[in-house]
């Protein structure tokens, strides 16, 4: 049966609609961003008094492995002065990660199917626990052997003695390096979820990622052995866990819009 032409929506309503829906998502998209910039704002605020002690904490693996009457240096003049107030931003970013995840999440999740969100929450805990948990071990285990060896190996008659700034730069970047290579469980979780790979490949795909973990750490951590095993071995078992939770948690295809 036809419709009569009075009952179908006019184009200019159609449109208007459209434009009123963006309107609203750019609104609650700015509202969400404007919340995230304030709680980083609220927390370096509280750690700018901290700024210096923040950084003395943060070169404990360095300073502790220097020779005697070694230190570290600052080259520029406003290094001092602009190099804790950048940690202790890094670090207030840090901090305020889950909220900031919480309010991308929030925008986000009426958009997802039931079936999406039931994956989708475990992953962003995993993937913001284990970005925290790669930091903590490139800090308390990765930095320590790497300086033990750095210094081991000067060359006699060279006094070594960081300037703070590129060491802040390079422990951020380890630190980042870290918190995205234990991602691997997650990674492995969605691409078996979005029907890339299954249980099947995974297993016979394991000695690919062995020689691609080791092949990764050894680009991304100092030129050591020991830091290369340290972050080869972890990735490796977290591939086995990325596999285990894919044959518990993931039927093929599951983010899919036609999954059930």
């Amino acid at each position: 049966m036809a419709t009569p032409e009075s009952d179908l929506p006019e184009s200019g309503d159609v449109a208007d609609s459209l434009q009123q829906g963006l309107f609203s998502h750019l609104l609650e998209l700015r509202t969400r961003l404007l919340k995230s910039l304030a709680a980083v704002v609220l927390v370096l605020l509280a750690l700018v008094p901290f700024a210096n002690r923040l950084y003395a904490e943060l070169a404990a693996p360095l300073v502790a492995r220097l020779p005697q009457g070694a230190h570290l240096i600052a080259t520029e003049v406003t290094s001092p002065f602009i190099t804790p107030l950048k940690l202790a931003f890094y670090t207030a970013l840090f901090i305020s990660m889950p909220v900031i995840l919480y309010q991308l999440w929030a925008f986000v999740s009426p958009g997802l199917y039931k079936h999406e969100k039931r994956l989708a929450r475990p992953l962003l805990v995993a993937a913001m626990g284990l970005f925290y948990l790669g930091c903590a071990f490139a800090y308390f285990l990765v930095l320590p052997a790497a300086f033990r060896f750095l210094t081991a190996v000067t060359p006699q008659g060279v006094e070594m003695m960081t300037d703070i700034t590129h060491y802040l730069d390079f422990v951020m970047l380890m630190f980042f390096a870290f918190g995205l290579c234990f991602e691997v469980p997650v990674a492995v979780v969605v691409l078996a979820a979005v029907g890339v790979v299954d249980l099947d490949k995974l297993r016979s795909g394991r000695r690919y990622a062995i020689v691609g973990a080791f092949a990764i750490a050894a680009l991304i951590t100092p030129p050591d052995i020991t830091s290369m095993m340290m972050l080869g071995i972890p990735m490796c078992l977290l591939y086995e866990l990325g596999v285990l939770a894919v044959r518990w948690l993931v039927k093929p295809g599951s983010l899919r819009p036609d999954a059930g």
